[in-house]
């Protein structure tokens, strides 16, 4: 996980716990103890990973189809919020926690355990990065190294020199796409669904930036230095 400067004071933070697996847990135990977030909100199962660090989560949304009594029961003695929805719903479990985070206007966002486990769920939880990205309020899904957001204005994106970064589009185009601070710069181009020639490009120092004109373009920092064989950049 690549840990950004602390926040600046009085900035809110509420971190999401998803259900998916759960990469470096030691490095989420440190990531909430140095930011301090306002809440820490878990999407049913996601409570197990973070009562297994120590720490007592103050929401918990969803079916509860995966939460073991004995979690529950240790929860609702810690004082946690349970929300139970029921099973046969429209929402998924991390969809319902996002909008619980969303309706409390935070300034930032951070999604854990949302990649590694069934493929349809890693996808409908970068599909919600599109839905806090609309609301205006700043979403990323962190999984170990990797982090994920959604630029749909400007953002400034920090890393290390040859950190593999790539862009996709998540709608069916986005334009006014400008890259300053990358090995393959772009000004004013398109990406489009289908076409996915942002894969790979690299980080030139520290900070780079990104900015759109029109559509959602979906970011992936891999905190990997080395292309995979067959990767190219724009």
């Amino acid at each position: 996980m690549t840990a950004e400067p602390e926040q600046p004071s009085g900035r809110r933070v509420i971190f999401i716990v998803a259900g998916g697996p759960l990469a470096e847990p030691r490095l989420l135990r440190d990531r909430i103890l140095e930011v301090g977030p306002e809440e820490v909100v878990c999407a049913d199962g996601g409570a197990c990973h973070v009562l297994e660090l120590g720490l007592m989560p103050q929401a918990v949304i969803g079916d509860l189809d995966s939460l073991p009594k004995a979690s529950l029961d240790e929860l609702t003695a810690g004082g946690c919020r349970i929300l139970r929805y029921p099973p046969r719903k429209d929402e998924t479990d991390t969809e319902l926690a996002l909008r619980y985070a969303l309706d409390r206007k935070p300034d930032r966002i951070e999604i854990y355990a949302a990649l590694g486990g069934r493929m349809d769920h890693a996808l409908a939880n970068i599909s919600l990065l599109v839905a806090a990205a609309k609301s205006g309020i700043e979403a990323r899904i962190i999984d170990g190294a990797a982090e994920l957001f959604v630029v749909s204005g400007s953002a400034e994106i920090q890393g290390t020199p040859g950190e593999i970064v790539s862009l996709f589009s998540v709608t069916t185009e986005v334009t006014g796409i400008d890259l300053m601070g990358f090995e393959y710069s772009l000004q004013n181009a398109t990406m489009e669904i289908g076409k996915p020639y942002g894969v790979s490009n690299r980080l030139l120092g520290e900070k780079a930036r990104v900015s759109v004109s029109t559509g959602y373009l979906l970011v992936i920092k891999t905190g990997e230095k080395e292309a995979p064989e067959g990767g190219t950049g724009p």
